[in-house]
């Protein structure tokens, strides 16, 4: 795994070390599976970007702090310049970048992801995460799967869905999805 999956993990495993809590409490109270958790706290797995926005949510931390190990500082205005965003390395088929990695106590989590085209995609890989999510299409085509409906998305469209359901992502034609995505 990636060093900084790594760096991650090890933030994370000591957020539940400070406060005291069990390996098997938090998964619980995250309801998903002990060995899954545990897989994410040793970084022997990607980690979800809707996981780390719950571990961000349950420690009252910031997501940053959990990406860089350091603290968002701007509250007016923070200004992300292109291809200068943090980098979230999740599944092979996704490309984060947080753009407003450095503004506190954030009401959303904007990213810009990009869905490769060269890899099939994972057919476990659906994700939830609470809250609820804004995506709106860039560049390319593609499959969104939520629960059992699938929706194609052009450039210029936009979907706003309750992001605890199962969902994925999936770039069409041979060519790259690019897409802002706001979790809520």
């Amino acid at each position: 795994m990636s060093e900084q999956i790594q760096q991650i993990a090890d933030r994370i495993r000591e957020l539940r070390e400070i406060y005291d809590l069990a390996a098997e409490e938090l998964a619980k109270e995250l309801n998903i599976p002990l060995e899954t958790y545990l897989e994410y706290e040793s970084g022997n797995s990607d980690i979800p970007v809707g996981f780390l926005y719950q571990i961000a949510s349950r420690f009252n931390v910031e997501m940053t702090s959990l990406l860089t190990g350091e603290e968002p500082k701007l509250n007016i205005f923070c200004v992300v310049r292109k291809d200068k965003g943090i980098k979230v390395n999740r599944r092979k088929e996704y490309d984060y970048q947080n753009l407003a990695y450095n503004f506190i106590n954030k009401k959303a989590e904007p990213f810009l992801v990009t869905v490769s085209p060269d890899l099939p995609p994972d057919e476990n890989g659906f994700n939830t995460h609470p809250g609820q999510e804004f995506n709106y299409m860039l560049e390319g085509r593609m499959k969104v799967t939520i629960d059992r409906y699938e929706i194609i998305l052009n450039e210029g469209d936009a979907l706003y869905f309750d992001s605890s359901r199962k969902h994925k992502m999936e770039a069409l034609d041979n060519k790259k999805a690019k897409f802002i995505s706001v979790i809520i």
